[in-house]
């Protein structure tokens, strides 16, 4: 084994996902405050262009070749990005954090089971139908007060459509310089959302206050997860850290009780933990699968 795999021990790779995590669903937590004052699509206008600053700031893609072809997967890499970061925002704006995450995760549990070669998948699927079954279907003695949004689950759906459709773009960008898809990417979002956010925000979102609350959403929801995710991906086995990632619903739940008294009942909780339990079956699936097929341990 090489020393830079040895450089760093494990628990501080695991450490780095988690305050990642964390640090991801406090963001969100916090970027609920903005939208009084700018709405959902204003407050993802914030969070992107800043994000975008640091992505430029930290690459300083503007030293690399930038080709075509790569123009031809940046543009529908940021465009996912946007669709996906609006269409969450609006989502936890009428769902808890914690549920919208788990209604969301049906997106890049689709794409790994249809892209998977085990059977075991057909448990994760039903697993995940079952947890949004009780999400999406309460039972008539659940009080009307605590039944879920209808748009609210539209959005989340939604939501979870593209980040499927960003992890399939994802995997063309492959060939990419992560500088470039991920700075241009963040660019072409910033771009295709700044219109529209001015429209629904308009003055409110040049407020000095409102500038500096989005800098930190940008902060946490960005700058902080992307950095530690790069720190622990060069520790972390990749099985490891995809299923740490599939905790982040129930992080998230975490963190909308004690920022946003987001309380969730017994059978949303439920709901939650089999959606977790069925992202966490599906990435250590296929890896295995993935083991198997190319007759390495």
């Amino acid at each position: 084994m090489s020393t830079s795999e040895r450089q760093y021990p494990m628990s501080l790779g695991a450490l780095a996902l988690v305050l990642s995590i964390v640090s991801l669903c406090i963001g969100n937590s916090f970027a609920k405050g903005l939208f009084d004052s700018t709405g959902p699509v204003g407050a993802t206008t914030l969070r992107l262009l800043f994000s975008t600053v640091f992505m430029m700031l930290f690459w300083r893609p503007w030293r690399m070749a930038l080709t075509r072809s790569d123009l031809a997967t940046i543009i529908p890499y940021g465009l996912c990005m946007v669709c996906m970061n609006s269409t969450f925002y609006l989502a936890i704006d009428r769902l808890p954090l914690g549920v919208t995450l788990a209604i969301q995760f049906s997106g890049p549990l689709t794409v790994a089971v249809l892209s998977s070669r085990s059977r075991m998948d057909f448990l994760w699927v039903l697993l995940a139908l079952l947890g949004l079954y009780l999400l999406l279907w309460p039972s008539a003695i659940t009080d009307e007060s605590l039944k879920l949004d209808p748009l609210g689950i539209v959005y989340a759906l939604i939501a979870g459509a593209f980040w499927g459709l960003y992890i399939l773009v994802g995997r063309r960008a492959r060939l990419i310089h992560p500088g470039l898809i991920t700075s241009y990417g963040f660019l072409t979002a910033s771009i295709i959302i700044l219109p529209i956010g001015l429209m629904q925000a308009g003055e409110n979102l040049l407020h000095p206050n409102i500038l500096l609350f989005g800098l930190g959403i940008a902060l946490l929801s960005s700058a902080i997860p992307f950095t530690l995710e790069i720190f622990s991906l060069r520790i972390l086995p990749l099985k490891s850290f995809s299923i740490m990632v599939s905790l982040e619903p129930a992080v998230g739940a975490l963190a909308g009780i004690v920022i946003l008294n987001e309380f969730l009942d017994l059978r949303e909780w439920l709901a939650v933990m089999l959606i977790v339990g069925a992202a966490i079956g599906t990435t250590a699936t296929a890896v295995q699968s993935g083991k198997k097929h190319t007759g390495r341990e």
